[in-house]
């Protein structure tokens, strides 16, 4: 098991102010606003194109806003604070405990420490007996579990998560799923897309609901389930909303 960093919850509240983002001459998001502090799991929901996974890549850094602003408490960019897993988990043509222990390389720890973590790791996602097997033929479940345990080695403070269970079955999403509480319970604030409502509904401490480049609320569970305070949000969840939106 990974020891604790000395980063504590220094890059939360985040908040995220008119958060704009445009690619092919559209407004892909327009206007976001968002805030996320240091504890729990918020899903976000919305239909196909709504800006969901743009949103998290923007959050990590891997695209730059055309307008507005990413806050973090500690006024800096939270660098490896902040890791993403994605639907599709890169995995590289070696070993199923290397592919792990590559996590720590850039914080300079040896080979051999990195490799100790990493087993500790492969043993909370249930890859241990796996460890020496080449990584490339895992099934889907399994390398999202190796993608999980990658991610978590490091102890971030925000794990942004991007439908990790699309292509699953019940029984795969279901570990993958018993995973992402343990890392929330290891003290890792999330932020996950979704179109599983099922899901959210297991999941999500709040959910974040996005239509057309924004976020329309952002309300607990239980509440937006209940009550949506927006109807672009109730047809969402009616199952409606893809079939009348005008493109």
């Amino acid at each position: 098991m990974a020891e604790a960093t000395d980063d504590t919850a220094s890059i939360f509240p985040l908040r995220v102010r008119g958060l704009g983002f445009h690619a092919g001459g559209r407004a892909v998001l327009d206007g976001v606003d968002l805030d996320l502090v240091n504890d729990g799991i918020t899903m976000v929901l919305g239909p196909n194109g709504a800006g969901k996974s743009v949103l998290l890549r923007l959050l990590c850094g891997l695209l730059t806003p055309t307008a507005g602003e990413i806050r973090w408490a500690d006024g800096g960019r939270p660098d490896s604070r902040v890791t993403m897993v994605f639907q599709q988990p890169m995995v590289l043509r070696t070993t199923v405990l290397d592919n792990v222990a590559l996590a720590l390389k850039p914080q300079g720890v040896a080979r051999s420490e990195r490799q100790r973590r990493a087993a500790g790791f492969l043993e909370r996602v249930g890859l241990a007996d796996r460890a020496n097997d080449a990584a490339r033929y895992l099934s889907g479940g399994e390398k999202q579990r190796l993608a999980l345990a990658r991610a978590w080695l490091t102890r971030p403070r925000l794990l942004l998560l991007d439908e990790p269970t699309a292509s699953l079955d019940p029984s795969a999403t279901a570990e993958v799923e018993r995973i992402v509480r343990e890392i929330r319970t290891d003290g890792t604030r999330i932020l996950m897309v979704t179109h599983n409502l099922g899901q959210a509904t297991r999941l999500a401490d709040d959910i974040a609901f996005m239509s057309a480049g924004r976020i329309w609320e952002h309300t607990p569970t239980q509440q937006f389930f209940r009550q949506p305070g927006s109807e672009a949000a109730r047809l969402f969840i009616q199952g409606e909303l893809p079939w009348r939106m005008v493109l």
